[in-house]
């Protein structure tokens, strides 16, 4: 008995969903991400206002004082949408895990000196109730922000600051003994040191904002320009000689993720100051008003911090920040 296998070659009726094929044309194939990330926005049809803000829709446009003629503009860089960003944040996951359970195996963390220890758990570790206000600020966007690319980055952010926390704790975990009471410890220098309660309260202060662009720029462009470089660059290059290299592999993550989600956030806020005058001008009135709150909140920080060259670093993440903001087509303060 004989067997003809034939091939036979079916063309698609089209090439891509109607939605993407109207944005950007029927005559290829959408990438997965522009099918994962465009024209998904429910803008008709809601069925009721809801009973907790009954002058605006369910989906509202009115959310931020930042105005768009197409919110799907704010487009990712890195083209994320959920499987692109699972397998690049399981790459970076991976990477992370084989550092902790090299520094774990080996009883490296017991190479710090107690002038490391203390830096840890007093400049370091307090920062993890940071990442979670993080993240609850970036789950704010995404649940009110209007455009489904937006929302997406958002909620990528939310995932990463839960996951920074997490790691920030495990590092706390690492220095105890599995005991927790640095983190204990950790808890209560956030809520009643006197270093952090100024960085407490403007954080609290982002938490109850409800222009969730607002949100956006206090959050992921002011905080974070600032924070990253006084508070977590120290220990990305190592507190000291003996051990601080361990720790550096233990805030790799960090690091890593801080580059990567500048992208995004530069981005978006280039498409916004680039979209008219008005945002422009709203643009650099937060800049005015969130940059100076930071300063103030962080200059306790940078004293504490003052044998790691605290206040300098403050000086300069200042200035990297303004250069920043004049790149992306505003003002700086």
């Amino acid at each position: 008995m004989s067997v003809e296998i034939r091939v036979a070659s079916i063309d698609p009726i089209r090439q891509t969903f109607a939605r993407t094929a109207r944005r950007f044309g029927a005559d290829k194939p959408a990438s997965r991400y522009q099918e994962a990330s465009f024209d998904l926005q429910p803008r008709d049809n809601f069925h009721y206002r809801p009973v907790w803000d009954p002058q605006r829709d369910i989906y509202d446009r009115r959310r931020t004082a930042i105005e768009m003629r197409d919110w799907d503009d704010f487009r990712d860089p890195r083209q994320y949408y959920y499987a692109t960003y699972v397998l690049n944040r399981a790459r970076m996951q991976e990477a992370a895990e084989k550092n902790f359970e090299f520094v774990d195996r080996h009883g490296l963390m017991a190479t710090l000196n107690a002038g490391q220890v203390q830096d840890i758990e007093t400049l370091l570790l307090p920062l993890r109730h940071l990442e979670w206000a993080a993240n609850l600020n970036n789950c704010f966007i995404s649940a009110y922000c209007f455009g489904s690319p937006m929302a997406q980055g958002a909620i990528y952010t939310t995932t990463d600051r839960l996951g920074i926390a997490q790691y920030l704790s495990r590092i706390g975990l690492l220095i105890d003994g599995n005991s927790g009471q640095s983190l204990a410890d950790a808890k209560a220098r956030w809520l009643d040191d006197p270093a952090w309660q100024p960085l407490r309260r403007l954080t609290e202060r982002s938490l109850v904002q409800k222009d969730w662009f607002e949100i956006f720029f206090a959050q992921n462009l002011v905080l974070d320009g600032l924070i990253h470089p006084l508070l977590y660059a120290p220990f990305h290059s190592g507190v000291g000689d003996a051990g601080g290299a361990y720790l550096a592999m233990l805030t790799e993550f960090i690091k890593d993720w801080s580059a990567d989600n500048q992208k995004w956030v530069d981005a978006c806020l280039k498409i916004a100051a680039a979209e008219s005058p008005v945002n422009r001008a709203r643009l650099s009135a937060w800049t005015t008003a969130w940059k100076a709150q930071a300063l103030d909140a962080l200059a306790p920080l940078a004293q504490r911090a003052a044998h790691l060259d605290g206040p300098e670093r403050l000086a300069a993440a200042s200035r990297a920040l303004d250069q920043r903001i004049a790149k992306l087509g505003f003002d700086a303060a």
